[in-house]
């Protein structure tokens, strides 16, 4: 549904294409994150926090919001709960004892490679509705929109 603002046509377009964006990424979200969820019990966020330090090695916890674009509070959250369950570990920094570094255990490892395939398939799967170049193009478009400095 378009907006209903009663605006400049500048003001329209950029609403419109904003509804539109984020219609997508939710309708996208419902369809990946509830397999996710249900196979492998992990959230988007705890797949994010898994996949960091996997990719990365291991990372302090602030350099890990920023790398996953989550809130300190939210991090704290999801890696409380993977620390109960084992998936991965804290330990304090040699050097600075106020921050903590997130490792990935082996059962956080063992998870990941289980889950990360099913899922890249999914979404391969879902985003074959755009052709390969339209796919490059999307991207282009939303890192030239992620990094705009206009507000």
């Amino acid at each position: 549904m378009p907006t209903r603002y009663k605006g400049t046509a500048r003001e329209i377009a950029a609403l419109n294409a904003f509804i539109k964006l984020n219609r997508s990424v939710n309708a996208l979200q419902a369809r990946l994150l509830p397999p996710l969820q249900k196979e492998f019990g992990l959230t988007e966020s705890q797949i994010a926090v898994l996949e960091a330090p996997f990719h990365l090695g291991p990372l302090a916890q602030g350099e890990l919001c920023r790398k996953i674009l989550r809130s300190g509070s939210n991090v704290t959250t999801v890696v409380d709960n993977l620390e109960r369950d084992g998936l991965v570990r804290r330990e304090r920094d040699a050097h600075d004892r106020r921050i903590q570094i997130v490792h990935l255990t082996d059962a956080g490892r063992d998870l990941l490679m289980r889950a990360l395939p099913v899922h890249v398939e999914r979404i391969t799967r879902t985003m074959s509705a755009l052709e390969p170049d339209e796919q490059r193009e999307l991207g282009r478009l939303c890192r030239k929109l992620g990094t705009s400095t206009a507000v």
